[in-house]
Formats: structure tokens, sequence, C-alpha cells
């Protein structure tokens, strides 16, 4: 599946109805630095991925029951999965194409 988009196009009161929360929770989550949207002016500008983000930090805590001290733990965590598997790309990409290498053929033994 493609990552969301990271380009912020959503305003706060917009962002909050689209994932069914109000905008002081997400308020509250940028304070906590679970979620960083881009800054306009003086807007809060989300993009389909913090809508995302955020919908992930919701499954958390209401689904799992996890506090949001741990939902900062997991979203660090995965945060650094997914670094680690675009490097991992990274170097696989650079490694390609690996030459393919033929084994040598055996004699056929006569019968």
């Amino acid at each position: 599946m493609p990552e969301p988009s990271r380009e912020p196009v959503y305003v706060i009161s917009v962002a909050a109805e689209r994932i069914g929360v109000h905008p002081q929770t997400l308020r509250t989550y940028e304070r906590l630095g679970l979620v960083k949207p881009a800054r306009r002016g003086g807007n809060r500008l989300y993009s389909d991925w913090d809508i995302e983000r955020v919908r992930q930090i919701q499954r958390l805590t209401t689904d799992m029951g996890v506090n949001l001290a741990g939902v900062e733990i997991i979203l660090h965590l995965l945060d650094q999965v997914h670094q680690l598997q675009k490097e991992i790309e990274e170097v696989r990409q650079q490694r390609l194409p690996v030459p393919i290498l033929e084994r040598p053929r055996r004699p056929r033994r006569s019968a």
C-alpha cells in the first residue's frame, strides 16, 4: 500500500472532522509531540499522513487501551522500523541487479 501524502492541506477543523475527533484532541497530540502538522501563518495544516497517524493513535488508545505515553513509545518504535526498512530497500536497490551465477554442470553418467 502506498504511503499517504505528506502534503499539508487540511486546516485543523477539517482534519478533526475527517478523523472524528475534536480539534482540541489534535492540539493535545501536537503538544505531546505525537503529530507535527505543518504551520503556514497561524494555521496548522495536516496532511493525509498526519491524519493516518492520528487514526493510528486513536486505534491504540481506544481499541487497545494504550495510554498516551505508551503511544509515544510505540510510534517512535514504528518510525524506527519504517526508517530501517527504507534503508534496507535502498541497499537492496544499490546491489541490484545481482548477476545470477550459473551452477557448474555435472557431467552425465553414462549407463
